[in-house]
């Protein structure tokens, strides 16, 4: 402890030898057991999608969140850990890349210059910092799903719904 009675040092988070994933012990010929146990409830092929998700955007654009979750949703159930990720993780995911995804839109309509309210100056669009952080929060949740699927997956995979998110990016572009 400081001598401002601040408690300092410790182990950092993240810090030290990462786990290994599940079908890496598999292949070592360790016992591997799944770290969570799923619960015991009939699962969907995919929740249905929330209101919220669905919803006009003040411009009139659509917000692509409902394709991201059942698409992330897809995903994971055929991977056999959608009982695993918490719902509520999956949609934050959805909303994050959906919401990166109507800034972007705004940035190519607008450009990244914009005028400043009060000075007339050119400035930086503030779309673009928006984007950035919808970005980072939506690389962050993306990292706590993929540990879960990492660490529970008893089988090899390709791939991710991440992948394709420029081509979604593309798709959506209004003429």
């Amino acid at each position: 402890m400081a001598r401002d009675g601040t408690n300092r040092g410790g182990a950092r988070p993240g810090a030290g030898r990462p786990k290994k994933a599940l079908t890496e012990k598999i292949a070592e010929g360790k016992s591997a057991k799944v770290m969570m146990q799923p619960a015991e409830i009939e699962s969907e092929d995919v929740p249905p999608v929330r209101e919220f998700m669905q919803e006009l955007q003040r411009d009139g654009t659509k917000l692509l969140a409902d394709e991201v979750y059942t698409e992330t949703y897809q995903w994971l159930r055929e991977r056999g850990c959608e009982r695993l990720v918490n719902r509520q993780l999956v949609e934050q995911y959805a909303m994050s890349i959906s919401r990166w995804i109507h800034c972007e839109q705004i940035v190519s309509k607008y450009g990244y210059i914009s005028k400043h309210p009060t000075t007339n100056a050119a400035i930086a669009s503030p779309y673009v910092s928006m984007s950035q952080n919808y970005m980072k929060q939506a690389n962050q949740i993306w990292a706590q799903i993929f540990q879960i699927v990492r660490e529970n997956c008893s089988m090899e995979f390709q791939g991710s719904p991440q992948d394709d998110i420029m081509e979604k990016l593309l798709r959506s572009k209004n003429p």
